[in-house]
């Protein structure tokens, strides 16, 4: 997983932008601070769909440029978005856990119209970037 540097913008009148240094033209917004997950991860999604793969500079990279600076001394804020690439390809894994958890793990996935397999991806996916 790769974690990319977005560039929050929060102006009082209106929803919190996000651009990212790294990915020209990519952007998104959020009503509020909780929903900068989601649009930050769709930003990601819909921006490589399109784009070629980047390597994400570091923290420290991003922080020195001067267009950073500029947005940083203007109240702008850094955070760093982990994007999972897509890849639709399923792939059969065999994992250990407790059984009582397996089975609260398969009673919410029915009553949620899931199958187990596509609960715990769910679950995985929400832990690990928000959304």
């Amino acid at each position: 997983m790769r974690y990319y540097i977005a560039i929050v913008h929060e102006d009082e009148y209106s929803a919190l932008g996000l651009t990212f240094p790294d990915l020209p033209g990519a952007f998104a917004a959020a009503d509020d601070w909780d929903g900068i997950p989601a649009a930050a991860a769709e930003a990601l999604d819909l921006w490589f769909e399109d784009m070629p793969d980047v390597e994400p500079a570091s923290l420290d990279a991003i922080r020195k440029r001067d267009d950073v600076a500029a947005e940083l001394a203007d109240g702008a804020v850094l955070i760093p978005v982990p994007y999972i690439p897509a890849d639709t390809a399923v792939q059969r894994v065999n994992i250990t856990i407790e059984r009582g958890l397996l089975r609260a793990i398969d009673e919410t996935a029915r009553n949620r119209g899931m199958n187990r397999s596509s609960f715990l991806a769910s679950a995985a996916r929400r832990e690990l970037i928000g959304t």
